[in-house]
C-alpha cells in the first residue's frame, strides 16, 4: 500500500489541515429555547424572549443563526398577521419590512381571524468581531387590531447559533 503524504509530511507528523482546508468547520454551537408566552399588541417590533449569545473565536468566523418561533396571531377585524425581525445586538439583520420578507397574513370576509404556526428562519452573519454577540427575534402585528403571541400556550421556540470557521 502506498503512503499518502500531505505537504511532504508523513501522516504521523501532520498536526493540522493545510491552510484553507479548515474553513466551514463548526467551531461551537449555542442553543436556547423559551416557552415564555409573549403577547404583542402593536405594529412596532417588540422582544419575544427568544435570544441567545455567542462569542466568536476569530474575526473571520461566520455565525449561522437558525430560529423556529411558534406564533399565534389573531384579530377581531377579519385580517390578522405577524412579522418578525432578527437582530444582532442592536443591528437589524433582516426584517419583514425590508427586502427580506418574513411575514404571515390571513384575511376573512368578517369576524375573527386566527393564524397559528411556526415561523422558521436561517441567516448567515459575518460579524467580523471576537466580542460577545447577542441574537434575538422580535415580533409585531401587521395592524393595530392584531394580538400576536409568541410561544402561545407554552409552545417552545428555539434559536441555534453556530460559529463557522471562515
Amino acid at each position: 500500500m502506498a503512503l499518502i503524504r500531505l505537504n511532504n509530511q508523513s501522516l504521523t507528523a501532520v498536526s493540522a489541515l493545510p491552510a484553507g482546508l479548515d474553513t466551514g468547520k463548526v467551531l461551537q454551537v449555542q442553543t436556547a429555547t423559551t416557552s415564555t408566552s409573549t403577547a404583542i399588541t402593536s405594529t412596532t417590533f417588540a422582544d419575544t424572549t427568544l435570544t441567545a449569545s455567542i462569542t466568536p473565536s476569530s474575526t473571520s468566523s461566520k455565525i449561522l443563526v437558525i430560529t423556529s418561533s411558534f406564533i399565534d396571531a389573531r384579530s377581531s377585524d377579519g385580517q390578522s398577521g405577524a412579522g418578525i425581525r432578527l437582530l444582532r445586538d442592536t443591528t437589524t439583520l433582516f426584517s419583514d419590512t425590508g427586502g427580506n420578507a418574513f411575514f404571515i397574513n390571513a384575511a376573512t370576509s368578517s369576524g375573527a381571524t386566527v393564524i397559528k404556526g411556526r415561523m422558521s428562519t436561517n441567516y448567515l452573519d459575518s460579524p467580523s468581531t471576537t466580542n460577545a454577540l447577542t441574537y434575538k427575534i422580535q415580533g409585531r402585528g401587521t395592524t393595530s387590531n392584531d394580538t400576536v403571541t409568541f410561544q402561545h400556550n407554552s409552545y417552545v421556540s428555539m434559536i441555534t447559533l453556530m460559529e463557522i470557521a471562515g
